[in-house]
Parts: structure tokens; sequence; C-alpha cells
């Protein structure tokens, strides 16, 4: 383990496979928004950078690593009818209902890395509520010693708050813990807080555009303990 005593990990795309879990989510949400709409269903798509067809996001997607707030104000104004706030409690009630997808088997992974000794965490730009939901519905909400949303009270990434945060509940200096993430967004939060940063290849974003922010890009989160291995020897 060496000089990292924590670990922050985001949540789509890290713990949960992104298009697995997100793929035919969003092409249901579409739909259901659309309500039969052909014209509509295909602005909707575009507008968030989704393609339909394949069931999957463009990698420059802006919602991939972005809140849910911002997410809904990309498509809001398709949906005049929709007042934005309904928008909103629609899209946040129907996340904690996603068939989640784990990135690698979580309830071993975890407690391994606690069986090291380290804390964990978790820094989304999903709400808290949401990120709560899921990990329980997983069975491994006990396993994190923090869990911070978006509207946690931190900011959302790419600014540091929420790892920081994390490193101060925590007791730890920020160089001690390392940010596992899929996007930029995460990677920038790290390197922003003064963390490690790790990449993995579980979300849109492939290794040319991680690996520049990255201490190692690494192909999912069960990949995770060999790092820490390697890096201990």
């Amino acid at each position: 383990m060496g000089d990292i005593l924590g670990v922050i990990f985001d949540k789509d795309g890290t713990l949960y496979d992104f298009e697995a879990t997100w793929g035919a989510w969003t092409r249901d949400l579409i739909a259901a928004l659309s309500d039969g709409d052909g014209g509509l269903a295909a602005r909707l798509a575009a507008a968030i950078g989704f393609d339909t067809a394949r069931g999957c996001f463009d990698p420059a997607s802006p919602v991939i690593a972005g809140t849910s707030d911002e997410a809904a104000d990309l498509i809001a104004p398709l949906l005049p009818q929709l007042p934005r706030a309904a928008l909103i409690a629609r899209m946040s009630q129907a996340a904690t209902a996603a068939p989640l997808v784990e990135a690698a088997p979580l309830a071993p992974l975890l407690a391994g890395l606690r069986g090291r000794g380290l804390r964990l965490g978790v820094a989304t730009n999903d709400t808290e509520a949401s990120a709560r939901a899921h990990l329980a519905s997983s069975g491994v909400g006990a396993a994190f010693d923090f869990i911070a949303g978006f509207d946690s009270g931190y900011g959302a990434k790419p600014g540091p708050g929420m790892l920081l945060g994390f490193a101060d509940a925590m007791g730890l200096a920020p160089g001690a813990v390392v940010m596992v993430g899929d996007s930029r967004h995460d990677l920038l939060a790290g390197r922003a807080a003064g963390m490690r940063t790790l990449g993995v290849l579980t979300g849109p974003a492939r290794t040319e555009a991680l690996a520049p922010l990255a201490d190692a890009v690494l192909p999912d989160i069960g990949h995770l303990p060999g790092w820490l291995d390697r890096r201990a020897g």
C-alpha cells in the first residue's frame, strides 16, 4: 500500500460500468419524455450526445461527467410543457431504479481494500441521495466512510471540494489519497486536490484522454489492488 491511506471513487463509469448501466436507461428516459414523438426523441438525444440506435453516449457528451441539473438544463428547453423542477424530480426518481452493472464485483473488492486499512469514499456529480440508493442496492453502502454528491455542499467536479472534504473528514493529507475515475473531470478534480489519480476504462473516455492526467490508467477498478501492491513493492 505504501503511502496511500485513502481511496475516493467516482460512481458512474467507475464503480458501475457507464454504458451498461446508463445506456438502456437513457434510451428509455428519452422514449418516455418524447411520448412517441420521433422528432422530439431525436432532438433530446442530440442535446445530450446520445446515440439511440447504438444505445451509447458520444465520448464528448456533456452529461457524462456533468451533474444531473446540468443534464436537465440541456433538455429542458425542448420540453417547455414540463417545469424544470418537475423534470429534475422525474429524472432523479428514475435514476434510483437504474439497472446497475458493477464494473467489478464490488463487495469483495471493497472488503479487501478496507482490509488493507484504507479509508474509502465516493465523490459523484450525481445527487447524494441517488448515490446512496445505488450503493445500498449493491449492498456496499456501509463500505464507504464518505459519500458526497454535487448537492452535498462541496461543489461539483472538476472542482476539488468533495475530494478535499473526504480527506479532511478522514484526517488524511490529500497526497495520501488516490482519486479513481473514468473522466477528465474526475482526474482534474484529483489533481486540483493534490491527490494521486487513476483512470479507469469503464466509462466512455479512452486511454489517450485520461493518461495525461493520471498516474496510471487501469482497465477497471478490479485492477486497483494490483496497482497498490506494485506501488508498495
